[in-house]
């Protein structure tokens, strides 16, 4: 698979939107533009040269169970021995655990390349840099110094382990037992399931990170403690001994991500040790739950970004039919499909999505680099309001755009899409987990709706509403922002008239959170896109005659997503308003 690193529109959402460098200097993060540049230009070309060619050889050799190991498809257990010796794993760890300290902005944009060039081969490493954070922020030192520093190099890689087979994003149901041992250990003893990564040749030892029961646990999800769980036990002083009582039992036998290995894992009397505080796993674990949520976020915008590539790719060279603009040109039997209207805007509406999701989720990033390094308590609760507010956008509307972006890619293939040689079935295979990755996206909407915005009666929505708004007012009387301005401002009017229906008719209405949450959430994806499209598109007006051919581009693109996807909100502000009745009615699905 050929895959080009989009670095220039990397650096128009780092350097000339988002003017990163300069905000992470404000909150004391030591870093420049030259540095962000060349750290994400030579992660460029390991994606493109090393990890790119073997995406197809995942997906067509995918993962075999031998014994008590999974072997990884050919050259994975290369590639990763490469990630490794040039450091990647550890490049926004902390320099104390050997890492690279770089801020979670510069680890976002190489998470979407990894999973743009090759995203069975990324998902052996994602997980490893939230089990990083989880133990960072939970652990005891003594377990810090034990587990940290081997996780940051790549060493050893993580999971997380939540789902059993008779419960999933239930997790108040989940059996798995922890018995206490008299050297302070646990035992742990259960089955897990959807486990990604849970076994593998590519690293010396895999640390799971489990959800269990000690034996007098409350019952439901007040009754969860936290335990990690080496496959290979670990010393005190960090070094590998036997095998612990961790054993996969099965592979899946998946839709798409076949180089990835997602298992069921069975713990037989394996030695864990609690991270955190008894009964207090669930919040602990939240700490990884949050970041792999904005991860899939990250990666669905890197497979939105290979689904365009793809699809233009194609579009350029595929000669077939006349195009409309000439039709009156002489002896000239076809055209570049390209030229054909349907297909531009096929293709237009995939880099909508992939250069507003890339604006939003870089924000994002700085909004948790902030909250670590920002010396002002007032900036720190502001961007732990933001994550927690738009944690559930990012993961739920940016994945399913990436599911409609990797299946517009296959239609611009046309019958070439629909079979494996140009690989833009396979895009849309490995993408379709996503909406259902760390919580469905209708559970994101719920928890949206009802625990980030009913419940605190919308203080952090008003926040971002008013960050915008006050944006919008900034552009008037500039006249060539106006489609930009007035969009947002009346948007901004019809979700606020929206959100206090809403709360109001749902202190009647068991029913009606669930009846609107997944149109709320979209509804406020395309706006919050819509913000950042109109800061792209200021950004490049102000610029004048100095604005590039890739400026315009950029412009135009934000003036299509405004003329061309915006206008989805009204009818999402209708269906939102739905009466719940005409959904719940059991006769509808009574036959």
């Amino acid at each position: 698979m050929n895959y080009t690193p989009p670095i220039r529109e990397m650096q128009f959402v780092l350097h000339e939107v988002l003017d990163a460098a300069a905000t992470l200097q404000g909150a004391g993060v030591d870093i420049d533009r030259d540095t962000i540049d060349g750290v994400i230009e030579g992660a460029g070309d390991f994606c493109a040269r090393v990890l790119a060619p073997l995406n197809t050889v995942g997906d067509r050799d995918g993962c075999r169970l031998v014994g008590d190991t999974v072997v990884t498809p050919p050259g994975f257990k290369k590639a990763y021995d490469q990630y490794v010796a040039g450091g990647w794993p550890a490049v926004d760890c902390d320099v104390e655990h050997g890492g690279g300290g770089m801020p979670s902005t510069v680890g976002s944009a190489i998470k979407e390349m990894l999973a743009s060039a090759n995203p069975s081969w990324t998902l052996y490493t994602s997980l490893s840099a939230g089990a990083y954070r989880c133990l960072n922020a939970n652990a005891s030192e003594e377990l810090k110094r034990r587990y940290l520093p081997q996780l940051a190099s790549g060493q050893w890689t993580g999971t997380m382990c939540l789902t059993e087979p008779h419960c999933g994003t239930d997790l108040g149901l989940l059996t798995t037992r922890a018995v206490p041992a008299e050297d302070g250990s646990y035992r742990i003893t259960g089955a897990k399931m959807f486990i990604t990564s849970g076994e593998h040749d590519l690293a010396e030892n895999i640390v799971h990170l489990v959800l269990a029961r000690t034996p007098d646990a409350p019952k439901g999800t007040r009754g969860i403690s936290l335990f990690v769980v080496p496959k290979r036990a670990v010393d005190p002083d960090g070094a590998v001994g036997d095998r612990n009582g961790v054993f996969c039992d099965s592979i899946e036998n998946k839709m798409g991500l076949h180089g990835s290995a997602t298992c069921v894992l069975r713990f037989d009397n394996a030695v864990g040790h609690l991270v955190g505080e008894v009964n207090k796993g669930l919040a602990a674990m939240f700490v990884m739950m949050n970041g792999a949520r904005l991860g899939t976020g990250v990666q669905a915008l890197g497979m939105n970004e290979v689904a365009n590539q793809k699809a233009l790719t194609y579009a350029r060279e595929r000669i077939q039919s006349r195009a409309p603009e000439s039709m009156r040109t002489p002896n000239q039997a076809a055209d570049p499909i390209i030229d054909q209207p349907d297909v531009r805007r096929m293709l237009l509406t995939q880099k909508s999505w992939s250069g507003g999701s890339r604006l939003f989720l870089y924000w994002l990033a700085l909004q948790v680099d902030l909250r670590k390094s920002s010396a002002d308590p007032s900036v720190r609760e502001y961007a732990e309001d933001m994550l927690s507010l738009l944690t559930p956008v990012a993961k739920a509307f940016v994945s399913d755009r990436a599911v409609d972006s990797a299946s517009l890619g296959m239609q611009v293939h046309g019958g070439a899409g629909y079979i494996a040689d140009y690989g833009a079935e396979q895009t849309f295979r490995d993408t379709r987990i996503l909406p259902i990755y760390e919580g469905t996206n209708g559970v994101q909407s719920h928890d949206l709706l009802q625990r980030k915005v009913l419940s605190d009666g919308g203080r952090r929505f008003k926040q971002f509403v008013e960050m915008v708004s006050g944006y919008a007012q900034t552009l008037d009387g500039r006249q060539e922002m106006d489609l930009f301005r007035v969009a947002l401002i009346t948007l901004a009017g019809e979700i606020d008239t929206l959100v206090t229906d809403l709360a109001r008719w749902a202190q009647d209405d068991d029913c009606r959170v669930g009846t609107s949450a997944v149109d709320f959430l979209n509804l406020v994806g395309y706006y919050v896109l819509a913000y950042f499209w109109a800061r792209a598109a200021d950004t490049v007006l102000q610029l004048g005659d100095q604005a590039t051919d890739f400026h315009r581009q950029q412009l135009a693109i934000a003036r299509f997503y405004f003329d061309k996807l915006l206008p989805d909100t009204f009818s999402l502000l209708v269906r939102a308003r739905s009466d719940t009745k005409i959904l719940m009615d059991d006769a509808a699905i009574a036959f």
